[in-house]
């Protein structure tokens, strides 16, 4: 899917990056710039912001209010309203920072890119075709499944 998100959701949005989704972080846009993208680039727009949902939804762009008071609790509210799958598959994962398209690369054309410890303790790499960024499953990796793991959870809990 294609979003565009304001600057209330910069967390929110790696994670939808991460998932696979298109997602434009407007950080210090104004209201009129949000919608502006929202409407040239066919994209959904999500906000927490009551005004912009409202503007967006006068002017008939596809808008979402997210609600939630964590970052489990609002991708939660987003899977639960566009179904979307809370599993990350590396084959269409987006770069958290610059939401271009990440490929594998092979180990060996990132040993002076990543620290010597992780490029002896890991053997899969992924680049960010866009910024550079070397991403691998790390010790961060548990910590990532244990969010969606409660994601999923509360999303259930919500469908029974």
């Amino acid at each position: 899917m294609r979003f565009v998100t304001d600057g209330m959701l910069g967390r929110l949005t790696r994670w939808l990056r991460l998932l696979g989704h298109d997602v434009i972080y407007l950080k210090d846009s104004i209201d009129t710039e949000l919608l502006e993208v929202a409407k040239e680039e066919c994209r959904i727009l999500l906000t927490n912001d009551v005004a912009l949902f409202r503007k967006a939804k006068k002017q008939g762009l596809e808008s979402h209010l997210v609600e939630g008071k964590d970052e489990i609790e609002k991708l939660s509210n987003i899977a639960e309203h566009y179904s979307i799958e809370l599993n990350i598959d590396v084959t269409i994962s987006r770069c958290s920072i610059c939401n271009s398209c990440i490929r594998e690369v092979k180990k060996s054309k990132i040993k002076k890119k990543v620290p010597s410890t992780t490029f002896k303790t890991y053997d899969k790499f992924w680049i960010c075709d866009g910024c550079g960024k070397i991403y691998w499953r790390g010790g961060h990796w548990d910590k990532i499944e244990e969010t969606l793991m409660k994601t999923r959870m509360i999303f259930k809990t919500k469908n029974f």
